[in-house]
């Protein structure tokens, strides 16, 4: 595990990515995150797009990131 390093949540529950992390993900404003509990950590990953999962064949997709994705673009439909 890398560096870990503490930061204040606000009231509203938000904390920033640190730089280094965001750069290591590829994070920009308006980019998607996925959360994910294990134990007592929390990972943080970039949400995959139809685009990064569509044709590549170098990104495998579980059945619930397509169904989110799915639901994501239904509800953008709106």
């Amino acid at each position: 595990m890398g560096v870990v390093t503490q930061y204040r949540m606000t009231r509203k529950g938000q904390v920033t990515i640190p730089l280094e992390i965001r750069e290591k993900l590829g994070l920009a404003e308006g980019s998607e995150v996925d959360f994910e509990l294990e134990g007592e950590y929390a990972k943080i990953r970039k949400a995959p797009s139809v685009f990064d999962l569509a044709g590549s064949g170098s990104t495998e997709a579980t059945v619930e990131e397509m169904n989110r994705l799915l639901e994501k673009l239904r509800s953008q439909d709106g």
